[in-house]
């Protein structure tokens, strides 16, 4: 058995959003192995049906906060880590941007849905689900891309500038909720790069020992929501424990 979430109480209360994406997936199998967490909500457009009894798949649809409104209201009891996986970097109509000459309304705006206003509606209505008795993780996936001053190659406008302000919406959001819940931490996660089909068109370059497969990517990733304190909140880490800065 797993036990990734070692300086959690046990008895978690777990929610993944995304959860049938590469790294969502991994997530959910991590979990469940975990000794420590007896439920999982897992979330996604297309529910998968999971033959364990810690598991229940729930739908939702990220772009109608109607929808995310009732995914949340489907959960009875405080959450103790809530983890949001989505993310989109590329699809059949749209492509990172090497140059300004590539910008487009539909990529920028199909990326900020995805990649931001998602994740904040996610938090406007997961955060009041968690616990304000014992320390909670309210975790997104980010990306170091998303890093302004780590910034020295350029291109990629419509991902890097979604995850940045993506940054900020968990920054304000761990401001605010402070005042409500200082046992939360709400913090941005870089998981590398993930042999996952967000990345997979632009892995030629990267070595193999830097392209993870999704199982080593999520227990990684838990390594470092296991470390993570209300005092962390509101920052960005990468998959090693590094701070990555905004």
């Amino acid at each position: 058995m797993n036990e990734y979430l070692s300086n959690f109480k046990r008895d978690l209360q777990v929610a993944v959003i995304g959860a049938s994406g590469g790294i969502g997936s991994a997530f959910v199998d991590h979990l469940v192995a975990e000794t420590r967490v007896s439920q999982i909500y897992a979330f996604s457009r297309s529910p998968q049906s999971y033959r364990h009894p810690k598991v229940s798949s729930h739908a939702i649809d990220y772009a109608t906060e109607k929808s995310i409104a009732a995914a949340a209201a489907q959960i009875p009891s405080p959450l103790d880590l809530v983890i949001v996986t989505t993310g989109l970097l590329h699809n059949e109509r749209i492509q990172p941007e090497k140059s300004m000459r590539a910008l487009t309304t539909e990529a920028f705006m199909a990326a900020f849905q995805v990649n931001t206003i998602g994740p904040a509606l996610v938090a406007k209505h997961f955060l009041p689900k968690l616990s304000k008795k014992r320390n909670t993780v309210f975790a997104v996936l980010s990306a170091r891309l998303s890093s302004i001053s780590d910034n020295y190659l350029g291109g990629w406008y419509a991902y890097r500038a979604s995850k940045a302000a993506l940054n900020m919406v968990l920054k304000n959001a761990a401001i605010e909720t402070t005042r409500r819940n200082k046992l939360a931490a709400i913090v941005g996660l870089h998981p590398g790069t993930v042999d996952t089909a967000l990345s997979e068109p632009f892995q030629a370059n990267v070595p193999d020992c830097k392209l993870f497969t999704p199982a080593y990517a999520s227990a990684c990733l838990l390594q470092v929501i296991n470390q993570v304190t209300p005092a962390d909140s509101g920052d960005l880490f990468a998959w090693d424990g590094s701070r990555i800065p905004f």
